[in-house]
């Protein structure tokens, strides 16, 4: 997916529709020239409802949409007639969406189910006819309840990928590749920093027919929390994945003190990053050789689950599915994994 068909951030003004107003009306036929009042309701306004759409996939589809706004309800007439309720707006969003006021940050509504219906803006209430306020001492009541105004609200809504595995790791890591080889995705590959600038899902096939779902974000520098870098705003993506991928290269100077780096940025965007399974993935280990890879296994520790990788030659790929579908399967009251290295 392209970076121009990728939106996952949209602001948006939403509008309720305002109820109709109740009938005065005042019966009056030819043999009954005082019939008393007979005015009905108003109808409500229209609301303005967030729905998910199982497929989609981003924002795309309301990029150029700025105003969305609910039908009004339409006033009571004779005969006690009510008026028809004003129509609905609906939003279709994909799985994931979050809306929130763009004023306050206040989370109004999640989407994590297919058919998932939310009001976000509750249409006002049409008035009362004036049928309803005579009485035996009052009988010819010459006024009804205006309808109540629809709401007005500028919301930011905000898609969150649904997956159960996230990588993590610096530019250049070996994320995209990995999840092209794992997955049928196909992001792009270069040998330059940044080249993932959108996020990527794919589905990895495990034995007997199940799967998982991967999602691959740009990568993260060191200072991503102060607004370094791209890939802190593309961190939102692995808050739901129940599984956190630390990717971090063999060719890296000291695999520690990157994976402490990554670690350190999450936890500045979001310390309940921290409290997910994790697992440690060395990967391009086909650049080592036996000798180093040794030394390499021998100086992590056992605190966090590695493995050593290459997905250009395809090893270690079956032992890392393992582990990862076990740690999605663990139980959800088990003790949080370790904040980092010993």
């Amino acid at each position: 997916m392209s970076s121009a068909n990728f939106i996952d951030q949209i602001r948006i003004e939403c509008r309720s529709g305002k109820g109709g107003a109740g009938s005065r009306h005042l019966r009056r036929e030819k043999f009954m020239p005082k019939g008393g009042p007979d005015g009905g309701d108003g109808g409500r306004g229209g609301h303005v409802i967030m729905r998910a759409n199982p497929n989609l996939w981003t924002l795309l589809h309301l990029r150029y949409t700025k105003h969305v706004i609910a039908q009004d309800g339409e006033g009571g007439s004779r005969n006690q007639c009510s008026g028809k309720a004003g129509e609905d707006r609906i939003i279709e969003v994909p799985l994931g969406t979050v809306a929130k006021d763009a004023e306050t940050g206040e989370v109004l509504a999640e989407i994590t189910a297919a058919g998932q219906e939310v009001v976000l803006l509750q249409g006002g209430r049409g008035g009362l006819g004036n049928q309803h306020f005579h009485s035996s001492t009052f009988q010819t009541p010459r006024f009804a309840q205006p309808g109540e105004p629809g709401l007005e609200k500028w919301l930011v809504l905000e898609l969150k990928l649904l997956a159960d595995v996230g990588l993590v790791g610096h530019p250049n890591a070996g994320k995209s590749t990995l999840l092209s080889v794992l997955s049928a995705a196909k992001p792009k590959i270069a040998d330059y920093p940044f080249t993932t600038l959108v996020p990527n899902l794919g589905i990895v096939q495990y034995r007997d027919g199940r799967s998982f779902v991967m999602a691959d974000i740009p990568g993260i520098i060191e200072g991503a929390h102060e607004g370094k870098g791209i890939g802190l705003r593309f961190l939102r993506h692995i808050e739901r994945n129940s599984v956190l991928l630390f990717m971090v290269s063999a060719d890296s100077p000291d695999v520690k003190a990157e994976y402490q780096v990554l670690l350190n940025e999450l936890g500045q965007y979001s310390p309940e990053l921290l409290d997910k399974e994790r697992i440690l993935a060395i990967s391009k280990c086909d650049l080592l050789d036996e000798e180093l890879a040794a030394a390499l296994r021998q100086e992590l520790a056992d605190d966090v689950p590695h493995v050593m990788i290459s997905a250009v030659a395809g090893k270690g790929l079956e032992e890392l599915k393992d582990k990862i579908w076990a740690r999605i399967q663990a139980p959800v009251d088990a003790e949080p994994p370790p904040s980092a290295f010993g």
